[in-house]
């Protein structure tokens, strides 16, 4: 509800919806509206910062729009999970920042005029862009004002509001109201720009620096193991990659590497590491910390930006006697018992594995490891991952989670896996997990200094290169046969 309408409001003149039938002019059109419109908030507010605005004054600025319309059922190529719209009606969905956005922007709307024939429209929503969002990702809302009653930032300003920055699409609860449009993308303007400002402030890095696959792991050496590969390929000019990005925004080529300058003195929570590819197909890499709720955080705000896959590399505790510390768990189901996606994603939900995601990570482990067929069982098992929040949870009475573990025929134990793909299968993103056995507490194997093998070592240290592999393995594969229709519901946007 705006509660400012009585309020005299400033605003650029309308920039009326307009029909194209080419993608390229249509993302135009986003941008030209995008930049117009931010450029006027930024400029009010450096007028209020310098001489203030008179009282009562409202200025405003709206978010572009995407609008198609469909006046009959449209026969599709079955084998697409996205791209076409489910019923004949009316569809919108705001945008922001389209320069980020713009390969995107260009295929998904390329598909529907495609696949139903009509114009899609372009222009201006009556979603106000917040003044916080109108500003570049390295500039913020600073400026020397005063404030006093009816004179505060908000009273002249749109800011933040949670009322229309939720995940009510993706949840599958979003109700609509009369007359207006079905979503047309899985996320409002509003809410993408929430997480990609969470995102530099999370990882350091800005958002245009993040890669479309993306492993989260939650050990340092990983992190230094994947730098160290990545600047070893881009010195040796290898797999397309053009530079990596660290925390900080710090830029190594093969020109510098070496003398890149400082590092950050101080790391950010989720450290994040872009190895860059040709349209952002590289790989991103994060180290997410230890936990369910850490690992919702950072996917709940990496989704926006719409992945192609991503995976978890970690460590667990095995539940069998035949396991081995360093062998490896290619998960095919999950217990959740994370808590933290209860709310989102109900536990009746099942989380089915990905075949080609599947199938990419057992290839990698056997290219890596050089084994194949029943050699490749002695160090990989697939089951089920049980995922917990509680890391003490051998300190408690044995009796019950053993029974549970048993009974669901669980074959590993961690903290993250289930929630990063239960989060993968509620963003509709491709979603893996293949884990290390570091620990076998019912074994009397506890995770202590001075416990692991040569073998052990061995295995964590190809570890990381598996995950590199299967990613590299996903890229190769067609986009629309890498977004499986397991994660598409009979009621969906039409953007992936």
């Amino acid at each position: 509800m705006n509660t400012h309408a009585t309020r005299p409001t400033t605003l650029p003149p309308l920039i009326p919806f307009s029909s194209f039938t080419d993608a390229e002019a249509a993302t135009q059109r986003l941008l030209d509206i995008y930049a117009r419109n931010t450029a006027f908030i930024r400029d009010a507010f450096r007028a209020y910062c310098s001489q203030g605005l008179p009282e009562g004054q409202r200025v405003r600025a709206c978010y572009p729009a995407i609008r198609i319309r469909t006046h009959s059922y449209q026969e599709v190529d079955s084998r697409l999970s996205y791209g076409h719209l489910v019923d004949p009606g009316l569809y919108m969905t705001t945008v922001t920042q389209p320069e980020l956005f713009r390969d995107y922007l260009c295929e998904q709307i390329g598909l529907l005029i495609r696949n139903h024939n009509v114009p899609v429209e372009i222009g201006e929503s009556d979603m106000p862009i917040p003044l916080h969002f109108s500003f570049p990702q390295d500039e913020y809302v600073e400026g020397e004002y005063t404030e006093s009653p009816g004179n505060a930032l908000r009273d002249h300003f749109d800011v933040p509001d949670l009322a229309v920055t939720d995940d009510a699409i993706v949840n599958g609860t979003w109700q609509a109201p009369p007359n207006v449009p079905r979503p047309l993308a899985p996320f409002t303007a509003p809410r993408v720009d929430y997480s990609l400002h969470r995102l530099q402030h999370y990882t350091a890095t800005a958002p245009q620096h993040f890669q479309d696959f993306v492993l989260f792991t939650n050990y340092q050496f990983y992190v230094d193991e994947f730098v160290r590969w990545a600047r070893e390929q881009l010195v040796r000019g290898e797999g397309g990659y053009t530079e990596l990005v660290e925390p900080g925004n710090r830029i190594v080529t093969a020109q510098n590497v070496g003398h890149e300058g400082p590092a950050l003195e101080r790391d950010p929570q989720m450290p994040s590491y872009h190895l860059k590819r040709e349209g952002h197909s590289g790989i991103t890499l994060i180290n997410i910390g230890i936990g369910p709720s850490n690992a919702k955080t950072i996917t709940d705000h990496v989704a926006v930006l719409r992945p192609s896959a991503w995976l978890m590399l970690g460590h667990c505790a095995g539940l069998r006697t035949t396991q081995r510390l360093g062998d490896y768990v290619l998960a095919h189901g999950y217990v959740r018992q994370d808590h933290v996606l209860d709310d989102d994603l109900p536990l009746w939900v099942p989380v089915p594995p990905l075949a080609e995601v599947q199938v990419a990570l057992e290839e990698a482990v056997a290219e890596v490891a050089g084994l194949s067929g029943w050699e490749l069982k002695r160090i990989m098992r697939t089951g089920t991952v049980a995922t917990i929040d509680n890391r003490n949870w051998e300190l408690r009475d044995q009796q019950e989670p053993v029974q549970r573990l048993s009974q669901s025929r669980a074959i590993a134990l961690d903290m993250e896996s289930a929630t990063i793909a239960a989060n993968g299968f509620r963003f509709r993103v491709p979603y893996g997990t293949l884990l290390c056995v570091s620990d076998k507490p019912l074994h009397g194997e506890l995770k202590l200094p001075g416990m692991a093998s040569d073998f052990y070592r061995t295995q964590v240290n190809q570890h990381l290169h598996i995950g590199i592999r299967a990613l590299e393995r996903m890229r190769e594969m067609p986009r629309e046969r890498l977004h499986s229709r397991k994660l598409r519901s009979f009621i969906e946007t039409a953007f992936k």
